[in-house]
């Protein structure tokens, strides 16, 4: 087995990805514009997005098999799968008697719950409360490795929305334009996220070695599967795992990631792609009993 497949130990990992005439995570409290942070100008993509990207690319590859099924699904009601978990066991609407039991198959079903985790509990009630998770694998925020300037463009529709969407006096009886609208985009951004992964939490959900390399492939992968107009070009450029020889860690996730540092190369004042940057790696500094498994590079 491949140590960074290996669910019974610890692994921290960076990913490295980039996005061209797009907006890789709008804000829909600032007209869906680039997530920003206010007082460095670097760009933000959420950990919600990210692990979005990741139900997607399982959902489409294993879709159909009862235990990758995904919890927090597109247009689902949650409250139907928690439904189906207390059918499942025996369990009555409105008491809690079997929480645990309803608790153990949301994980053995769903891939998502046994990964990241998932408050099941539900609102008030419900009736059927399937507990909490904590899942074995977290990610952070991804943050843009140089300021981001968000281009807010102008864009029209041709086509009117109705036979009742009249025209200016001043034109003729068919209106010459539609719809003004907006679109945002970032020119290009290189973003940088740190993950975790925690074998004690793994052994409580039952996420296995399968699971694990599952979630190595998406990461990879779920870009492809997660086009569209307003998303530009968005590419992974970079997967390094660290992975422990031990459940509890052989270092503190913070300095094995320190060893990892992308610069923008001296020549360059404006990065418009991939190699204007530069990825460097202090393999030499690695503390005794951490592997780096370098899954993608550039």
């Amino acid at each position: 087995m491949d140590k960074h497949v290996n669910p019974e130990l610890r692994h921290d990992f960076t990913l490295l990805f980039d996005v061209s005439d797009g907006n890789p995570n709008g804000d829909p409290d600032a007209g869906n514009l680039p997530r920003i942070d206010p007082e460095t100008g670097h760009g933000l993509v959420t950990d919600v997005s990210l692990k979005r990207k990741v139900r997607d690319y399982v959902d489409a590859v294993h879709g159909s098999e009862g235990r990758y099924k995904i919890y927090v699904e597109h247009r689902g009601y949650l409250v139907d799968h928690k439904k189906r978990a207390y059918e499942a066991v025996g369990g009555e609407k409105g008491k809690d008697k079997k929480v645990d039991e309803a608790r153990a198959w949301m994980c053995q079903n769903f891939y998502d719950v046994r990964t990241f985790g998932a408050v099941l509990v539900g609102k008030k009630g419900e009736g059927y409360n399937c507990g909490q998770v904590r899942g074995p694998v977290q990610l952070t925020f991804a943050r843009s490795i140089d300021p981001i300037l968000a281009l807010d463009i102008s864009i029209t529709r041709v086509a009117l929305e109705n036979a009742g969407d009249k025209p200016r006096e001043d034109e003729s009886e068919h209106a010459m334009t539609g719809t003004m609208g907006r679109k945002a985009i970032v020119p290009y951004a290189l973003y940088l996220a740190h993950g975790f992964y925690v074998p004690s939490f793994a052994e409580a959900t039952g996420f296995d070695e399968n699971d694990l390399s599952l979630f190595w492939e998406a990461l990879q992968r779920m870009w492809d599967l997660n086009r569209s107009a307003s998303k530009g070009l968005t590419s992974c450029r970079g997967l390094y795992v660290f992975s422990h020889n031990s459940k509890l860690g052989n270092a503190p996730a913070h300095k094995l990631f320190e060893q990892i540092e992308v610069v923008r190369k001296d020549a360059i004042t404006v990065p418009r792609r991939f190699s204007d940057y530069e990825v460097r790696i202090d393999k030499e500094a690695l503390p005794e009993g951490v592997t780096l498994t370098e899954l993608v590079t550039g």
